[in-house]
């Protein structure tokens, strides 16, 4: 086993995990501390240690609003669970488990970044455990990053300091991992040309705005995308994680370093970082990606069915309670008044596949709601499918039956638990079923991280059953159910409609 390696700045020393044949470095420092000057900056090269770094404990994690315990919160229930966990500033580390025994097996390579709506979440969240992934010959690495107003704050004199890197601290926080992941991971025995990108909810919309920053190419081989792919459908729906530009987003820095009572970013990098924290929830502001036209060079999903991105294969879905788009009106009139104004002369087709002549608002809103994601993962489909390059996408529905006093459904991240396999961690009451299907969901994840293909042998020796690329032709489905099963059916009359008019518009 690979207990003891040495990386660019030194040796590190790692643990044995709760399978002894994995082993688990966490806390290695992949850049220096943003702290001091270092505040709203690019990552900078970390300094070399003496001796062996004890790599044992998942370091502190990203400045953000405190765990609060309340039963009555889903998140608090199923994830943050710890008010005490500590939080610092210094917070830039990764960690890797490995099931290499020597550094020349070139093992497949999976990099995660973690969703919390790039404000709140950290990599020691307890469902993130890498082992059984690594089980599979996969080496796990998961980087923290910069979050809120720590990782996406923007001010004219950071643009003017640094031109070159003037935005988005958290996602070149996040590039940085995984460029320390090509330089490193060959000393855990991974192969650092083949690496897969990957990440859920706001970790899922940074792995796609790492597919389309022009600054990495060559970085990675291949993504996941989990309940991360959005844009917006009815006019007014809210979108996740909306961007701003850099004149914008300077603007708003602007107005928080008055909020904070400093006149230039010198005094603001000398503010105690529990201060700044403290302020921005009194602030109460979304901190997110910017197009800052460098890293960022414009929304990250039109460039995506633009196809101005990395173009590797990707797998990508959502689960089935998540995220819907519903038209934002009040009354019959203001709903035929929408469909008008959105889809012109088709404004009849829409009001006849929601049933509007029945008169029925509620009902006609209910068949008005459709899947966010699934929208966004059709439209992307379609646009791939559109290139004749055929790259693959792999698109799955995560349906699983999920226990509990409660009764959630599948809420938004509950699917973590199962493709990292980490259900035995968690207070619901799963049952064998659920055990199987996290057991199939692990090994096609690996199998896609080796391969770029999901299919191959289940841990039973049989064959998983085949998931197939979604095409516009073939524009099926994964579906994780009671199992797992390839579900060759059309999107609805409604759906398909959808995807026609958002091409139909952007080809005006």
């Amino acid at each position: 086993m690979l207990r003891i390696v040495k990386v660019e700045n030194g040796m590190v020393q790692g643990l044995p995990a709760a399978d002894p044949r994995i082993t688990s470095f966490k806390g290695i420092p992949f850049v220096a501390p943003p702290v001091g000057e270092n505040r709203w900056r690019a990552p900078q090269p970390a300094k070399n240690w003496d001796g062996i770094l004890k790599a044992y404990e998942f370091a502190p994690i990203s400045m953000q609003a405190p765990t609060v315990i309340d039963i009555n919160n889903i998140y608090t229930r199923e994830w943050a669970v710890d008010p005490d966990i500590v939080m610092d500033e210094d917070c830039l580390y990764l960690n890797v488990w490995t099931p290499a025994n020597s550094s020349d097996e070139k093992l497949p390579v999976y990099v995660w970044f973690f969703g919390g709506g790039l404000q709140v979440g950290h990599t020691a969240e307890m469902e993130f455990d890498g082992e059984r992934i690594a089980r599979r010959g996969i080496v796990v690495v998961t980087v923290n990053y910069r979050l809120n107003v720590f990782g996406f704050l923007c001010h004219p004199e950071i643009t003017a300091e640094a031109p070159e890197a003037p935005a988005n601290f958290g996602h070149l926080d996040q590039q940085a991992g995984v460029r320390w992941v090509k330089r490193n991971i060959a000393a855990f025995g991974g192969d650092p040309e083949n690496i897969t990108i990957g990440g859920q909810s706001a970790g899922g919309g940074s792995v796609l705005s790492q597919l389309t920053s022009p600054q990495n190419e060559g970085l990675f081989q291949k993504a996941i995308i989990q309940s991360g792919i959005f844009t917006p459908l009815y006019k007014g729906s809210p979108a996740p994680g909306m961007r701003l530009n850099l004149a914008e987003a300077e603007k708003e820095g602007e107005k928080f370093f008055d909020f904070l009572g400093v006149s230039s970013l010198e005094e603001a990098r000398q503010l105690d970082a529990g201060y700044i924290r403290d302020k921005a929830l009194e602030y109460n502001r979304f901190w997110g990606t910017v197009e800052d036209d460098v890293f960022c060079v414009g929304n990250a999903f039109d460039l995506f069915v633009q196809n101005q991105r990395w173009k590797v294969p990707v797998l990508l879905g959502h689960t089935s309670d998540e995220f819907f788009s519903v038209p934002c009106v009040k009354t019959m009139d203001e709903f035929k008044k929408m469909a008008k104004e959105m889809f012109g002369d088709d404004a009849d087709e829409y009001l006849s596949l929601c049933n509007a002549e029945s008169g029925n608002f509620e009902e006609v809103m209910k068949k008005a709601s459709v899947r966010g994601i699934e929208y966004s993962i059709r439209v992307a489909v379609q646009a791939n499918s559109d290139t004749g390059e055929e790259i693959p996408l792999y698109y799955y529905v995560f349906d699983a039956e999920i226990p509990g006093w409660d009764n959630p459904g599948t809420f938004h991240s509950v699917d973590l638990w199962f493709f990292f396999e980490t259900l035995a961690k968690c207070w619901r009451p799963f049952v064998g079923k659920h055990y199987d299907l996290a057991r199939q969901m692990c090994n096609y994840w690996a199998n896609f991280i080796r391969s770029g293909n999901p299919n191959g042998k289940d841990s039973t020796g049989e064959d998983l059953p085949q998931w197939e690329p979604c095409t516009a032709e073939a524009p099926y489905a994964m579906v994780f159910g009671d199992k797992s099963e390839f579900v060759k059916e059309q999107p609805s009359e409604l759906m398909q409609f959808l995807v026609k008019q958002y091409f139909k518009r952007i080809h005006k």
